[in-house]
């Protein structure tokens, strides 16, 4: 795992090098996590591009949307070096109210693993 995070870094294929620099998204959890509850998704999408997946949580009765869940993949690095597979940011209005980070593969995650290494 940490031999594709060299490789991605250094070709600079992948979102977390599009983050990086003076004034952008830190990406390591700890660092991500005290950052992002401050950024509204206009400015996580300009930084770190559209999600990979997103869920529109709507309420049943009058169809308005509540909340959203966005996926993005192979993003950001554990405390050990690892890249976690899938994080997950859960919205309320334009705000992150929680975030997950996952070393699951689901099927988005997969697909863009297949896609990196071609």
């Amino acid at each position: 795992m940490r031999v594709i995070l060299a490789i991605l870094l250094l070709t600079g294929f992948s979102a977390s090098a599009l983050a990086r620099g003076d004034g952008e998204i830190p990406l390591t959890e700890s660092e991500f996590i005290d950052y992002i509850p401050s950024a509204s998704k206009a400015e996580i999408v300009a930084k770190l591009g559209e999600p990979a997946h997103i869920i529109d949580v709507t309420d049943d009765e009058t169809g308005e949307v509540m909340g959203a869940i966005w996926h993005y993949h192979h993003l950001n690095i554990a405390t050990s070096g690892d890249i976690y597979k899938t994080t997950e940011l859960d919205f309320v209005g334009d705000r992150v109210v929680t975030v997950v980070f996952s070393m699951m593969e689901d099927a988005d995650s997969a697909a863009t693993a297949e896609q990196e290494q071609h």
